[in-house]
């Protein structure tokens, strides 16, 4: 019997534990039994007026389980009138989590942590009475204690349900239930069936109901007495969760419309597997386009709900008034970030909503979710002493309030912990880095277990003590010690076992102590996790834990008792014995530094830091933090090499173990709180009570400053969006100014009175300020300087903000005063001072003004609270009063305004919040109420924001921010985002819409997931503004310093050093430290905003060297160069498809690669497949000789025509972006683009023996054209927009001759066929006319005229030219005209509409034109007449239509890119950006494809088991089949939208059929002989990733992203098994293989294996004809952690070794780069060959023991299996992710994005 067959049908809960006798339960307070009368049977009855206090709990101990798996829980209870009841499930999670889900009728609302859930019960009445005649119609407050009438209950619960929706997992089992007061129960059961109460089950027994599948009569001892003739349902009520009910709180538990338990909808489902049961093949003989996009009819199914491992998506109950006027607008759903709203501990950590199957499904708003936390500038909130390094010294973990983050020191990356209710107060790491443990700052402290890895929470553990300050893990995680006081305040110690919180979570006590000793620090020994170490004000005591009971040993300190140590540090090794000695360190308040004999209990030596003594009358002392004889320190870590101090006096030092002298220091601003050495000792980080954050490296003797944070809330903020500056304004008494793109601290202003408000000039570096004192400064950044002082205001100022034209100043202030200035002049002077305007207090600082998008309109509230008032900006005039108090008239209290904010001007609304909790949108010129929103926070919004497009509203109250959907069009109209511990002060869009900015705790910078209309993707506006701004001078760039009056100081304040030896003295009977005190705080002149070489979120301490090497301490120790201070803006990319754009790769090459001898090569190129359609006029074509060139990647391709032979011109890296042939086609020019690293590259190629000639490098950027002069003497290449230049070289020697940078970005360039020396180019903003004149041995290219482009065409772009036999120039634009221009006289004189689209293609011969688009479109104009239309005198033609005629036209399959004509326009070649080489003649009006490729990235490529044929497929959703060796295109099937992602053949030598696997989770199998699809099936859910026919072809095996592989007839299409073994990690590989029927011990003649990303792989033996399939082996690889950069991991691979029997070859992410070869017989590994790069791709050939492998560095590696032998090829462009050898070995496929290189393969 199976451990939990004992539970089917049901489990009697009660029965099942004796509950009576209370051995296996345990009760607590007033609990009794008594007959009850309604049901006739004893029930047991809970009362209390504490529910807590009296209760039923079953099992009897905590860590005990029921261990009952049953889906659904009953209940069988009757709540007792007029009062509450509560009830607990303990219920248990597969992944080992412990959830308790409680309900009582105490619950006001639905609330949710990840380890809880709360839900409301809704109580039911008798039939017929009162209450339950008035609870029918309402809809809302129902919660609340138990009426007179109420009826006994059958409560059904869902829990599979419950997990999988709220929490996003599994349910395993229920472990507890805590049944407590006020109620009365008969009994308790789980089953996995669906019973009716209201069916007899007598009657089932005996055959008269049929019950539905799954659904059962309840059992008689679980049953209601029923009365003959009545109904169970009159009697009794039915309540099953989830409920259809529609009462108020949503998410409640409370009686549905429907009684039937068959009528409530089915729960979610998480299935194991889905499997399909398909039709028959297709019979009908329909066309393929027909079979491929016609959907076939599929069987109804019941929707199952998969639960995914993001936040759970679940549709909420449809609301009836949200949106429009009045109506009630409801949260759609709750994201977290961090605490909740309440203070109840809990955590929503899901969405709430539930929607009900036969509901609509309600709109909401999208994305959800809509933000996303980025980033976070804050640190520390409860104390800044929390600060710890990860295992690697990568990342640094610290506090920021209520969030704990994680950051990667070199990236600036954030990682966050999300849970706490209050600021973390503790953290602690174990030594593997595995688990975090953190407390927080609560009257009932909350201890939290988090997997450091996942970011999860293992436990919440309940410490019943009050704020728990320190906590200490174990080296080995098993043990966890924290500190706190208990509630009479004395010191109390508790240790935890937390072995078993990564599988169980559960978190036990192993003792606890109480004392009134004193303790500040505290430490778990690593030798035993049973033993600590304290120190405390007067005291340092050694603890143990033994039986249960924790005591201490004091340290002897003599007369050291009165001292007041403030930190220590263990110096042991991690692996040393219990009983080896150890030192300990202690350190003090009085500088005294403690050296403690661990095992002897006794010191050994004691040392103080005292301040140096002045040597010279001229030395002043240096004035410490703290004064007093010794300098306090405050912190001590230590290491094997040296010991780390933070003292009071700001100074980091590094002392050797002895404290013979200091050799390394930083200063700091502020005292330092913490030092930390990472694991190695080769970092050590600091953190100061100042709100700074950094680190020392050691070996470079550098320091990075990771974080710097406001010490207090911040009050307001605002943001200068052309700059990327953010100003902030805090209560800590500063104004400082950051960087939002590497959060770095910029400057910062100190003041004596505290700022209130600040705000950006809308263009200038210029803020204002104002402060509590009423005064209003104005800075400007850039010279750091103070431009004016204004005190206009007698108490602080509540809000100051410029017009956005830049041009008026605003103040308002507490005492309701108004004041304007003229933010234009330099002096900016008050214009107007008004009075009793805005109403009074401080409450609506610190943005109680706002101005118009059109700087047209102020408002503000005044001057009344009831009052909102829109005056003229320029005069303060009067416009428009709102008076918000009268507009709810059944409320009977006044409302109030509290915030305002203008839309953009587009809607024209004002937005009032006000203390009803509402939003009111009102007409700013009519003052008219055009919608009112209730219920917009559970408090009050204090803070507005309204996007650009008007498409979004923000709005913050207390701790959440909430979107909306501005026109309340939705059924869900917001979402709501909670990460603030504090009341959020203030919130904004970014000025680029991009993302959101939320200040109050810390300032929390949140991604914002719309997508924006188009009008805001464009470049921000620029403002107008005098040339001469306040500033004076706004190019100036230095710092200042801001003290107590008002003037700025310099840059963010760097620590510096005492640069000065120090001299050791003896004092009394121990070893003193003299500090030389001579050196003040000194300032960097280097501006901090200047980038660095290292991260951008780093800034530098100067370190001082005290070994007497190094860098000299007057020098940084990461200097910054002159030009990384300068900023360059990055020219914009043109509008047109013309324009060549690198296609994105994030590949490098490989700089190492060798290329093999010559002859001696195991590869050789024979075929390249495809043509680039993302180049531009890379393709040439000279009719007279027949050459034909055209490129994919970095190959030029130079195929024959005629036999469709292929030779290959290597020498680029990059792309190729075009090509040009010399007029006597003896030569070919090629350009690739530029790399990070180096720049484009012109090759110069020999046609007649395909030698490279030259090759140059001049363009930065891309190469966008070339062209050679008639008679080749010159040859001319144009920069793409990035540069904008235009090169001359010489066309014999192809040296640069000279260059010109052109005004505009150009396209096309081309001489003219009249003149050697007169050249055109076209580009965005119209036509350059060039010539070259040569003096001597000088040449100069000069720009004879720019002309515009002519005023028909409008603003469109000049994008191709060409020129015909007459000189004139033809111009084709971006909107499709065609311009004529005469070169004598530089005028156009013609236009006409020559395309719909841009036309990027234009090619000129005799009297034809042909002009290609991005229409698709070819065309042929006659333009012979045009040559008699030419002007003779200035004026323009006024008609040309009968000058031209459109004498044919084509149709291509993607926009036209090349082209290339024979002299007379009868036929041509033209390609296109499908990727396709067309050949076109005009006179018959065909044509033909010549070469056809892959437009995306291929997926997969084979070879048929002939090798007459090999078949590829790709992310365009083709499935395409070569023949070979021709390499031409035989049949392509395409299935759009899906890509394909696998492709098989069908075995046999015929290979009659090709299957491909697609993403949308399809197998099609097509016929090639009929060229029409066979089959289609969906045997997966998700994209399948792997496709393998057997080696007899009787099954078809197909894996899914999932990791199920289903095993398929191909015959039927029906799913024979599914194999769910690597379910959860995406298949790699599948590959079968024959074997000898007994072969490894199992029957069967086909060997197959499967890979999974996790770097699994599973070995099977088959016997399909049987149906037999066991597992032969499974192998497990291992690997480090993933690296923190972010970068993709490699792929898994494995296959079998077709030379060596028994042989798996395995390649993967690991602890090294290498192949693994592993016997299956001996189970062991044989042999590895190291790799230098990770593999993407592996094939293992049958001939001459070869492997092929591709790496992300482009090269293409063979090996020899067994010598390690192997040679690198580099031809591709792009990472090498596909490679197969042919069956034979004879040939290999590469490929690299869409590039597919075919090779002959040789012997190594």
């Amino acid at each position: 019997m199976t451990p939990i067959a004992w539970q089917h049908p049901y489990v009697n809960i009660f029965k099942h534990v004796r509950l009576e006798e209370w051995k296996k339960s345990s009760r607590e307070g007033d609990v009794t039994s008594y007959m009850d009368k309604t049901i006739k049977c004893s029930v047991f009855r809970i009362r209390g007026s504490v529910p807590a206090s009296n209760y039923i709990q079953v099992p009897k101990s905590s860590s005990q389980s029921l261990g009952l798996t049953g889906r659904y829980f009953y209940l069988l209870f009757r709540p007792s009138p007029g009062k509450h009841f509560v009830v607990h499930l303990d219920v248990v999670a597969e992944e080992g989590q412990v959830i308790r889900v409680s309900f009582s009728n105490m619950f006001k609302e639905f609330k949710s942590s990840s380890t809880c859930l709360q839900l409301p019960f809704i109580c039911g009445s008798a039939q017929g009475s009162v209450y339950e005649s008035t609870a029918r119609t309402a809809k809302q407050g129902l919660v609340g204690p138990a009426p007179a009438c109420v009826r006994w209950v059958c409560l059904v619960m869902d829990l599979r349900y419950l997990l999988s929706v709220y929490l996003n997992r599994r349910h395993s089992h229920l472990k507890a239930l805590k049944l407590c007061a006020n109620m009365s129960l008969k009994n308790a059961m789980t089953s996995d069936l669906l019973m009716d109460p209201g069916v007899c089950f007598s009657v089932v027994k005996r055959g008269g109901v049929v019950l539905e599948e799954g659904c059962a009569a309840m059992p008689r001892e679980m049953s209601f007495p029923v009365p003959k003739g009545c109904s169970w349902h009159d009697l009794y009520d039915y309540i099953r969760f989830p409920s259809d009910g529609m009462k108020m709180p949503f998410d409640s538990i409370q009686k549905g419309e429907t009684n039937q338990a068959s009528e409530v909808c089915d729960s979610p489902d998480r299935q194991e597997s889905v499997c399909v049961n398909l039709s028959k093949p297709v019979r009908d003989r329909v066309s393929l386009i027909q079979q491929i996009t016609t959907p076939k009819p599929r069987p109804k199914q019941r929707k199952v709900t998969l639960l995914t491992p993001s936040l759970p998506e679940v549709a909420p109950l449809r609301l009836s008034g949200a949106g429009g006027d009045g109506g009630c607008v409801d949260d759609g759903g709750v994201h977290v970030f961090a605490p909740p709203l309440d203070d109840d501990n809990d955590i929503i950590t899901s969405r709430s909503p539930v929607f009900h199957s036969h509901s609509p499904v309600p709109e909401k708003l999208h994305p959800d979710p809509i933000l996303r936390l980025n980033r976070i500038i804050g640190f520390g909130g409860k104390t800044m002493r929390n600060v710890l390094w990860s295992k690697l010294g990568d990342e640094v973990i610290y506090p920021c309030h209520a969030v704990i983050v994680a950051m990667t020191i070199c990236s600036g990356k954030q990682r966050f912990f999300i849970g706490h209710t209050d600021k973390v107060s503790a953290l602690a790491l174990n030594g593997s880095c595995s688990m975090m443990a953190s407390a927080q700052a609560d009257t009932h402290s909350l201890l939290r277990v988090w997997s450091y890895d996942t970011a999860q929470c293992l436990a919440l553990v309940n410490t019943h003590a009050h704020s728990l300050s320190i906590l200490s893990f174990s080296y080995s995680g098993r043990v966890l010690c924290g500190v706190g006081k208990d509630g009479h305040n004395k010191t109390m110690l508790v240790v935890w076992n937390t072995e078993s919180v990564a599988k169980k979570g559960v978190v036990c006590v192993l003792g606890k102590a109480h004392t009134d000793v004193d303790i500040r620090a505290l430490q778990i020994t690593c030798c035993d996790d049973m033993r600590m170490v304290s120190c405390g004000v007067g005291n340092v005591r050694l603890w143990r834990l033994r039986g249960g009971s924790l005591r201490s040993c004091p340290l002897n300190l003599d007369q050291f008792h009165s001292l007041e140590f403030t930190d220590l540090a263990l110096l042991h090794s991690h692996t040393a014995d219990a009983d080896q000695e150890h030192t300990l360190f202690v350190s003090s308040k009085s500088g005294h530094i403690l050296e403690v004999d661990y095992a002897a209990v006794a010191i050994k030596n004691v040392r103080r830091l005292l301040p140096t003594q002045p040597s010279h009358a001229q030395r002043r002392e240096k004035q410490t933090f703290n004064t007093g004889p010794g300098i306090a320190v405050n912190s001590i870590s230590v290491c094997e090499a040296f010991c780390a101090t933070g003292s009071e006096d700001g100074f980091l030092r590094l002392w050797p173990l002895d404290f013979s002298a200091v050799f390394l220091e930083a200063e700091h601003e502020g005292p330092v709180c913490q030092v930390c050495v990472c694991e190695g000792g080769l970092k050590v980080l600091a953190s100061t009570r100042c709100g700074s954050l950094g680190y020392l490296e050691v070996r470079s003797r550098g320091y990075q400053t990771l974080m710097r944070s406001h010490t207090h809330t911040v009050l307001g903020f605002s943001i200068d969006g052309l700059r990327r500056h953010l100003t902030t304004a805090s209560s800590d008494g500063t104004v400082r100014v950051w960087d939002m793109d590497s959060m770095q601290q910029l400057y910062d202003f100190v003041s004596e009175d505290t700022p209130s408000s600040v705000a950006f000039h809308p263009s200038l570096p210029v803020f204002c300020c104002g402060s509590s004192s009423g005064r209003l400064r104005v800075f400007d950044i850039t010279t750091a300087s103070m431009l004016a002082q204004h005190r206009k205001h007698t108490e602080s100022v509540v809000g100051c903000v410029f017009s956005p034209d830049g041009e008026c100043l605003f103040s308002g202030s507490a005492d309701g005063s108004l004041a304007l200035y003229n933010s234009a002049h330099q002096e900016i002077p008050a214009l107007r001072i008004l009075g009793n305007v805005l109403a009074r207090g401080v409450e609506r600082a610190p943005d109680a003004l706002v101005v118009s998008g059109d700087s047209s309109r102020l408002a503000f509230i005044g001057p009344t609270e009831h009052t909102v008032t829109i005056m003229d900006a320029r005069s303060l005039d009067e416009v428009l009063r709102v008076d918000v108090s009268i507009l709810d008239l059944d409320s009977p209290k006044l409302d109030s305004a509290l915030k305002v904010c203008f839309s953009p001007p587009k809607p024209g609304h004002l937005l009032i919040s006000t203390s009803a909790n509402k939003i009111l949108y009102v007409h700013t010129h009519t003052g008219k109420l055009q919608r009112e929103v209730s219920g917009v926070h559970k408090k009050c919004c204090w803070s507005l924001a309204v996007s650009e497009d008007s498409r979004y509203l923000l709005t913050a109250g207390c701790n959440a921010l909430k979107v909306w959907d501005y026109n309340m069009s939705l059924d869900l109209n917001s979402q709501v985002f909670i990460g603030h511990s504090e009341p959020i002060k203030q919130v904004s869009f970014t000025p680029d819409q991009m993302g959101v900015v939320s200040a109050g705790d810390a300032l929390f910078f949140w991604d914002f997931l719309a997508h924006p209309q188009e009008a805001m993707l464009r470049s921000p506006p620029i403002f107008k503004s005098p040339s001469k701004g306040p500033s004076g001078d706004p190019g100036a760039v230095t710092n200042g310093m801001l003290q107590s009056n008002g003037m700025p100081r310099g840059a963010a304040p760097l620590p510096s050093l005492d640069v000065n030896s120090f001299e050791r003295t003896a004092h009394d009977a121990f070893g003193e430290l003299s500090l030389n005190e001579d050196a003040a705080l000194r300032r960097s002149l280097l501006p901090s905003p200047a980038p660095s070489p290292t991260p951008k979120h780093a800034s530098f301490l100067r370190v001082t060297d005290r070994s007497g090497g190094g860098a000299s301490p007057d020098k940084l120790a990461n200097p910054l160069r002159e030009e990384d201070l300068g900023t360059s803006s990055k020219a914009e990319r043109p509008d047109c498809y013309k324009h060549f754009t690198l296609r994105y790769n994030t590949s490098t090459p490989e700089q190492s690669a060798v290329a093999p001898p010559p002859g001696e090569e195991g590869l050789k190129l024979k075929a390249v497949i495809g043509y680039n359609g993302n180049g531009r006029g890379n393709m040439v074509w000279n009719p007279d000789t027949g050459l034909f060139v055209y490129t994919c990647g970095c190959v030029c391709v130079v195929e024959n025509l005629h036999t469709g032979s292929q030779r290959h011109w290597l020498g680029h890296t990059e792309e190729i972006s075009t090509l040009a042939i010399s007029h006597d086609a003896q030569l070919v020019a090629s350009a690739s683009g530029s790399s990070t690293s180096s720049k484009s590259l012109i090759c110069i190629w020999n046609v007649a023996d395909g030698s490279r000639r030259n090759s140059m490098s001049f363009h930065k950027g891309a190469v966008q054209s070339m062209t050679f002069s008639r008679d080749d003497r010159y040859f001319l290449s144009v920069g793409d927009f990035s540069e904008q230049e235009v090169a001359l070289w010489s066309g014999s020697c192809f040296e640069l001759l000279c260059h010109v940078t052109a005004s505009w970005p150009l396209h096309e360039a081309r001489f003219s066929p009249i003149s050697d020396g007169l050249l055109a180019c076209v580009g965005a903003s119209g036509t350059l006319f060039c010539t070259i004149h040569t003096h001597g041995t000088q040449t100069e290219l000069q720009v004879v005229q720019s002309v515009c482009a002519p005023s028909d065409v409008g603003d469109a772009e000049l994008t191709s030219l060409c020129f015909n036999a007459n000189g004139l120039l033809f111009a084709g634009t971006s909107r499709g005209q065609v311009c004529v221009w005469d070169c004598n006289t530089h005028r156009c004189f013609m236009t006409w509409e020559a395309d719909e689209g841009e036309i990027g293609v234009m090619l000129c011969c005799g009297n034809r034109l042909v002009c290609g688009s991005n229409s698709r479109r070819l065309r042929l104009w006659s333009v012979a007449a045009v040559q008699t239309l030419r002007p003779q005198n200035t004026e323009r033609p006024q008609d040309s239509s009968p000058a031209v005629l459109l004498e044919q036209e084509m149709q291509l399959d993607g926009a036209v890119v090349s082209t290339a004509f024979d002299d007379v326009m009868d036929m041509g070649i033209v390609g296109t950006t499908a990727g396709t080489l067309w050949y076109v003649n005009w006179l018959e009006n065909t044509s033909i494809r010549l070469i056809n490729g892959h437009k995306s990235k291929v997926n997969g490529v084979l070879f048929s088991p002939d090798e007459s044929r090999f078949a590829t497929c790709g992310q365009d959703g083709s499935l395409r089949v070569w023949a070979l060796p021709s390499n031409e295109l035989l049949v392509q099937f395409q299935a759009w939208p899906s890509d394909c992602e696998c492709v098989c053949w069908s075995p046999g030598s015929a290979a009659a059929c090709v299957s491909g696997g697609y993403s949308d989770g399809t197998i099609r199998v097509f016929n090639l002989s009929s060229s029409e699809m066979e089959l289609k099936l969906q045997p997966h859910s998700t994209a399948i990733c792997a496709l393998q026919y057997s080696c007899t072809g009787l099954v078809l095996l197909s894996a899914g992203r999932d990791g199920l592989i289903a095993v398929i007839s191909p015959v039927t299409g029906a799913t024979l098994r599914v194999i769910s073994d690597h379910k959860g990690a995406s298949i790699t590989t599948i590959q079968s293989v024959r074997k000898q029927y007994k072969e490894f011990g199992l029957q069967g003649d086909e060997l197959w294996l499967a890979v999974s990303t996790d770097r699994r792989v599973s070995v099977w033996a088959a016997d399909w004809k049987l149906d037999k399939c066991d597992l032969l082996d499974w192998l497990t690889f291992p690997a480090p952690a993933a690296p923190e950069n972010g970068d993709v991991l490699p792929p898994s691979l494995a296959a079998f070794s077709p030379c060596e029997r028994g042989i798996l070859v395995y390649t993967g992410y690991g602890v090294t780069k290498d192949i693994t070869f592993y016997c299956l017989n001996k189970k062991q590994v044989l042999r590895t060959i190291a790799l230098a790069d990770w593999a993407l791709c592996l094939s293992v050939s049958c001939k001459g023991r070869l492997l092929a492998v591709g790496s992300k560095h482009r090269v293409v590696k063979l090996l020899h299996s067994s010598s390690g032998r192997f040679q690198d090829f580099t031809p591709h462009g792009d990472s090498v992710h596909l490679c197969s050898f042919s069956p034979s070995g004879k040939q290999l496929l590469t490929c690299a994005h869409n590039e597919i290189l075919l090779w002959s393969t040789h012997s190594l």
